[in-house]
């Protein structure tokens, strides 16, 4: 009881990575999707879209960020370059795509937008490539 009512962290590192791994897990489940043409092409029929020079791209584009970000934010590599692609993307789908209501409406998106920066200032944590890339070139270095 008393580490429940406590103020410090309870597993921070185990914490931070299970939560890092779901959430990239969850983008690369919203991601994949470029792999489904049908879907694309009523994405690219949004409104929103139309007014782009090329709304297909636009859409592949965003579809395959939150893939490939996901992708990298789930095994930790490039944590913190595949946080700023998702934090663009899904600002972008906030703002633009959605109407900016972060506090309604488009408030999932934006979620994913915050938890890419508790990653993007805590890093990936431990369970990641980046970790261990880190620490195979520190023992190479000393």
């Amino acid at each position: 009881m008393k580490k429940l009512f406590s103020t410090e962290a309870i597993l921070p590192n185990t914490g931070l990575a299970l939560v890092r791994v779901l959430i990239g897990l969850f983008l690369v489940y919203h991601g994949w999707e470029v792999f489904d043409a049908a879907k694309m092409k009523e994405y690219a029929a949004w409104d929103v879209f139309k007014q782009d020079s090329s709304p297909a791209l636009m859409v592949y584009l965003g579809k395959g960020s939150e893939l490939v970000a996901g992708a990298l934010l789930t095994i930790g590599l490039l944590s913190r370059l595949a946080c700023l692609i998702i934090i663009g993307t899904m600002l972008y789908i906030s703002f633009f795509v959605g109407h900016g209501k972060i506090w309604y409406e488009d408030q999932h998106p934006f979620l994913f937008v915050l938890l890419a920066l508790v990653f993007f200032f805590a890093g990936p944590g431990k369970w990641s490539v980046d970790t261990l890339l880190e620490k195979h070139f520190l023992k190479k270095v000393h």
